[in-house]
């Protein structure tokens, strides 16, 4: 079963362009939420879990950043 995914970006993000390549290339399905357009995402993103850059990746409601890259590949074991 694949897990739910919602990365948390924003324009001109290089880090947050790679997450979403790298979930590309391994065809794992994510609901991306921009938090420039999105106030509601961003609340979520800086309050409920207290991250205040992007990206922020939450996998079944455990959230992670991309400096955690190999804990996310742990986790999607890949």
């Amino acid at each position: 079963m694949q897990p739910t995914i919602i990365l948390y970006t924003q324009p001109d993000c290089p880090p947050c362009e790679f997450i979403k390549l790298f979930f590309k290339e391994n065809n794992i399905p994510f609901e991306e939420k921009d938090i420039k357009k999105d106030s509601r995402a961003r609340q979520e993103l800086t309050k409920t879990y207290q991250i205040f850059s992007t990206p922020g990746i939450l996998i079944d409601q455990t959230i992670y950043t991309a400096a955690q890259f190999d804990e996310i590949k742990a986790v999607l074991n890949i």
